[in-house]
């Protein structure tokens, strides 16, 4: 029962294996020390000692006997090919069916060890599946041979292997031993069969080495434009270096990426990055400040990087931004192409790096930008955008901002978190928030948190972009062998976590006037959670219009079809065009 209980749970498997294998490393150490007749030198003494200091180790560090769980199978892996490829081409006197399949499996064992450095998450949840099967597979066998055993006591049969009543020897003939009234061409064929085997695993191997390395080939690369100077600017907003930027620039504009001075929520100095879209008539142009929604945790994450830098973050209407007349600065927030850790749902450091944005794209050469401005965002962005509302003011006067569209923010971020673990998939926003939050908070710690046999997925995830193809192998390899691995060992809205969260939360800003629109088919950001936010704000004093979209999910809400899309250019336009918002708080 508990073999096929882990099978279907892999990440409580490789808990219960590492647990495991810190007792057993006690035990043995004990049974050293305690076990009678057992002459004690100074060397076994020390070797006992150390076998229980390790095991007491393994047991208070569970997750760090995860993590080198997949370095010591990919080395073993490799190490058995190695000697196993050595022999079959040097041994004597075997045959040529035998030599072919011993140095076929021992190549695909130090391809399969080669991956498993590679995909240690994934190379775990094999682990673990396999840990939970030979549990499962023990069981049904000893319950099999207990069975058996009844079965051949009352009716006075030998069991397999014991002489017979008439003294006879058992047949103990195995199935590679030929039996001497088999025909050879049977015998052939049979031992052939293992050479055929050998072919199908390294034909196994190569394909999946073949698919690694083109699924890591498709992930971005940073560059050397992300690198900041030796010396940069002490002024936060201030433009390092811009360089012409082409992929996925509607006709008729201009764009370029830019590097900037930055700061950190704490006022630290930071350097981060992103792009500018503007009209290409040379005229001066209203701004929209676009936060970009999840493209990951990892450096090489940033949306000026991607494949498709705009999509990449939801921004699905550039084309209707430009053909308005209206210049989109976005962030790629810090930590994203430049050096991190990302901060990743911490409100002030994300708006702090649009509004800086925004400052260095003024000091650009070739646009000019007006000082009105609207910022956009969508989830992770979206929280973003409501922050720099709440710190304009203060932090960059000289950006005043005249509106903020919000699209499915991440708002209320402790109830979002604690929703992650209900969500298909929400174990990839786990890990970014885990990576950002312990990154950035010092008492915020993944072994608090985050189940030992979890980690090491966790911690992959995070290194992987939201749209990068390696990512598609982790997430369906994880949804594949546990329908989503229950990561938290405890509530992630409680401790140091749930206090950050909490402080992470957009506050009201009763200065400026807020869209807030909400798919109703959202299964990332709860409609009634958000709901709840947006009275919140209103009880607060902000001035906020709310709308709710039936039937629209998390990514449909901003698509360019949508009608949350058609409010927010209309909404947007009358900011700019100096019309006052509606004072009072409005839900439709």
């Amino acid at each position: 029962m508990l073999g096929a209980v882990l099978i279907v749970r892999p990440t409580t498997s490789l808990g219960v294996l590492a647990l495991l294998f810190g007792a057993g490393l006690v035990v043995a150490g004990l049974l050293e020390l305690a076990l009678p007749g057992i002459r004690r030198t100074g060397l076994r003494m020390l070797v006992a000692i150390a076998l229980v200091l390790t095991g007491l180790v393994v047991l208070g560090l569970p997750g760090l006997t995860v993590r080198g769980l997949a370095l010591v199978v990919g080395i073993a892996l490799i190490v058995r090919g190695a000697i196993g490829t050595v022999l079959a081409l040097t041994e004597r006197g075997i045959t040529l069916d035998r030599r072919i399949a011993e140095t076929l499996l021992g190549l695909a064992a130090i391809v399969f060890g080669i991956l498993a450095l590679v995909w240690p998450d994934i190379t775990l949840l094999v682990v673990a599946v396999v840990f939970g099967a030979t549990l499962a597979l023990t069981g049904m066998g000893a319950l099999v041979a207990l069975w058996r055993k009844r079965r051949d006591a009352a009716s006075d049969v030998p069991a397999s292997g014991e002489p017979a009543s008439d003294g006879s020897a058992p047949d103990e003939s195995t199935p590679d031993e030929p039996r001497p009234d088999e025909p050879r061409a049977e015998t052939v064929a049979r031992r052939w069969m293992r050479t055929i085997g050998a072919l199908c695993a390294i034909a196994l191997a190569a394909g999946a080495l073949v698919a690694g390395v083109t699924l890591r080939e498709g992930s971005p690369v940073v560059d050397e434009f992300y690198a900041a100077p030796r010396t940069v600017p002490g002024e936060p907003g201030k433009l390092i270096r811009a360089e012409a930027f082409t992929r996925g620039i509607p006709d008729g504009a201009v764009a370029w990426r830019i590097l900037y001075t930055t700061t950190h929520g704490d006022g630290s100095p930071a350097v981060a990055s992103g792009i500018v879209v503007a009209p290409g008539d040379g005229d001066a142009h209203p701004v929209i400040a676009w936060h970009h929604g999840t493209t990951g945790f990892d450096e090489s994450c940033a949306p000026s990087l991607a494949t498709d830098p705009f999509g990449s973050g939801a921004m699905f209407v550039l084309d209707d931004v430009i053909a308005r007349g209206w210049t989109m600065v976005a962030t790629d927030y810090i930590g994203l192409g430049t050096e991190g850790p990302h901060p990743y749902l911490i409100g002030e450091d994300s708006a702090r790096a649009e509004l800086d944005a925004v400052r260095a794209a003024r000091d650009m050469d070739g646009t000019r930008l007006t000082e009105q401005t609207v910022a956009w965002g969508h989830s992770q962005g979206g929280g973003a955008a409501l922050w720099s509302s709440a710190i304009a003011e203060d932090y960059a006067p000289d950006v005043p901002l005249d509106g903020v569209v919000a699209l499915a923010p991440a708002s209320d971020l402790t109830a979002l978190v604690a929703h992650l673990p209900d969500v298909t998939g929400g174990s990839v926003f786990a890990s970014f928030v885990m990576s950002g939050y312990s990154g950035v908070y010092p008492e915020v710690t993944f072994r608090e948190y985050i189940r030992p046999g979890a980690e090491v997925t966790v911690r992959e995830m995070a290194r992987r972009c939201l749209a990068a193809p390696d990512m598609l192998v982790s997430v369906l390899s994880v949804l594949a062998l546990t329908d989503d691995p229950e990561i938290f060992r405890k509530d992630p809205a409680t401790g140091p976590l749930g206090e950050r969260l909490t402080q992470n939360i957009p506050p009201a800003q009763p200065e400026i006037p807020v869209l807030l629109g909400q798919g109703m088919a959202d299964e990332l950001i709860d409609f009634t959670m958000q709901s709840g936010y947006a009275g919140a704000l209103c009880g607060a004093g902000t001035y906020i219009d709310f709308r709710a979209y039936p039937d629209l999910g998390h990514l449909s809400l901003v698509e360019a079809d949508s009608p949350a899309m058609d409010d927010a250019f209309a909404w947007t336009a009358e900011r700019l065009e100096g019309v006052e918002a509606s004072a009072a708080c409005a839900a439709g």
